[in-house]
């Protein structure tokens, strides 16, 4: 995360805020008020569609990710094992180890915010994915068409096209 140059006062704020959590133990998901997670926006190829989830928990079609795991070694393998896991295509490319977005919303897991950290993963055109058990439909998305919901997915979508 120290390598990613934020392309906006936002995106500034946010990195300062979440580097100074990086030694105060925010990597565990237990954390308390706060802690990271790591996603992923996955675009084909063509870069003209995107991989969503519709999540189980909060019924929003959203990019995969979640919380860190022991197994983890890095935040882009985060994001990469929670790609994988949860829209069932095994054969992601993770675009670079330097982040594209930052994100803090509320989180639906007890804790109060998310700190999250966003890559750029790949796909070949037509991958098949599979629902599982943390969503309730998984499915490609052009970039342009966006399902239209309270949660807005297009800056995410703006800033992984631009990576």
């Amino acid at each position: 995360m120290e390598q990613y140059a934020p392309p906006e006062p936002a995106q500034q704020l946010l990195r300062a805020q979440f580097l100074s959590r990086l030694d105060d133990g925010a990597v565990r998901r237990e954390h308390q008020p706060d802690h990271l997670t790591a996603s992923a926006v996955v675009l084909d190829d063509s870069r003209r569609h995107t991989l969503l989830v519709l999540h189980a928990k909060v019924g929003l079609w959203l990019q995969p990710g979640g919380h860190l795991e022991d197994g983890d070694a890095t935040l882009p393998d985060a994001a990469h094992r929670e790609a994988v896991e949860e829209t069932g295509v095994a054969d992601l490319q993770v675009f670079s180890s330097v982040p594209f977005r930052l994100d803090r919303h509320a989180a639906p897991c007890g804790a109060q915010h998310h700190l999250d950290v966003c890559f750029l993963l790949l796909a070949r055109d037509g991958a098949a994915a599979s629902i599982s058990a943390e969503s309730l439909d998984v499915r490609w998305f052009p970039v342009d068409a966006l399902p239209a919901q309270r949660v807005d997915l297009r800056p995410h979508m703006a800033a992984a096209l631009l990576a």
